[in-house]
C-alpha cells in the first residue's frame, strides 16, 4: 500500500530521479484519488519507446469509458513530448481503476466523467513534463506552441518538426535565439503555411512578423531570455484556426557522454 515511490524508482533506467504525480478530485461529494508513476529519459517519442507510465485511481469507471478517457489524455500529453525523436520497443501507458471508493461505475454520459478525465489528463501531463525535464543531459525545458494551422493534426506535425530538429535543439542548448532554424523546421514539416504570415516569439518577445524579422526584435533581450531554464516558443502559421502545444528539451554536449555509455 505504501510502495508506489519504490515502484517509481524500480522502473528507472537512465532517469536521474523517480517520477510521480498525484491529483485529488471530489465527484458528487465523494473524494477520489489519482496517482501515477512514469519512467523515461531518452527514446520516448510516441508510437514505440522506452517510456512507461502507470496511473491508478480508486474511482469506479466502466472499462470502455476509461479506455476512451485514457486515449484522449495520452493524445494531449505523452504523445506531445519528445527528447531525441527516437523510438524503441516497449512503451506503455496503463490506467487502472480499482473502484475502491464504491458506487456506480462512471460511464461516458455520467456527470462525473468530465472532472475525472480532467484530473487524469493533469496527472499524465505532469508525468510527461517530468520525462522531458529529465531528458538525457537536458538543461532546458521548451514548450513549443503552434497557432494558425489548418488542422490540429497539422499544428501538431509542425510543432513536432520544430521540437525534433537537432538544429533547433542545439540552438536551445547554445542559448541562441536563431529563428531561421525554426523557419527551416516549419518548412520541413510539409504542412500548409503562409510564408508571409509566419510569426515567431520567444516568450513574449517578438522575433519574426509577417514572414520576416520583427521591427521590435531586440537580439540582446532574446539572447538573455534564452538563458532561462524554461523556454516558450510561439509560432503562428497564418492559414487557419488550429493550435497544438508540444514539449521538448535541448540537446547539450552532456547527451553525447550519456548515450555511448548506455
Amino acid at each position: 500500500a505504501d510502495g508506489l515511490k519504490d515502484a517509481a524508482a524500480a522502473i528507472m533506467t537512465t532517469d536521474t530521479y523517480p517520477k510521480g504525480a498525484y491529483r485529488g478530485v471530489t465527484l458528487q461529494g465523494a473524494p477520489v484519488t489519482l496517482a501515477g508513476i512514469a519512467k523515461g529519459s531518452g527514446m520516448i517519442a510516441p508510437d514505440m519507446a522506452t517510456m512507461l507510465a502507470y496511473v491508478f485511481t480508486d474511482a469506479a469507471v466502466a472499462p470502455d469509458t476509461l479506455q476512451a478517457m485514457t486515449a484522449r489524455a495520452v493524445a494531449r500529453t505523452f504523445n506531445c513530448i519528445t527528447v531525441d525523436s527516437d523510438t524503441s520497443t516497449s512503451d506503455t501507458v496503463l490506467v487502472a481503476a480499482t473502484g475502491a471508493v464504491g458506487g456506480d461505475a462512471i460511464t461516458a454520459t455520467d456527470p462525473r466523467a468530465e472532472a475525472l478525465e480532467t484530473a487524469l489528463t493533469d496527472v499524465m501531463r505532469d508525468l510527461a513534463h517530468q520525462i522531458v525535464r529529465d531528458g538525457e543531459g537536458a538543461t532546458k525545458f521548451a514548450e513549443i506552441t503552434v497557432h494558425g494551422a489548418r488542422t490540429d493534426r497539422s499544428a501538431h506535425r509542425v510543432a513536432m518538426a520544430v521540437a525534433n530538429s537537432p538544429l533547433v535543439k542545439t540552438a536551445l542548448a547554445g542559448e541562441d535565439p536563431n529563428w531561421g532554424r525554426i523557419v527551416m523546421a516549419i518548412g520541413k514539416a510539409g504542412e500548409p503555411v503562409d510564408r508571409d504570415k509566419i510569426a515567431i516569439a520567444f516568450g513574449n518577445l517578438p522575433v519574426a512578423e509577417a514572414g520576416w524579422v520583427s521591427p521590435h526584435y531586440d537580439e540582446a533581450q532574446a539572447a538573455a531570455y534564452m538563458k532561462q531554464s524554461e523556454i516558450g516558443i510561439d509560432i503562428a502559421l497564418g492559414v487557419g484556426p488550429a493550435t497544438a502545444p508540444v514539449w521538448t528539451c535541448d540537446l547539450p554536449h552532456a547527451s553525447l557522454r550519456i548515450n555511448p555509455a548506455f
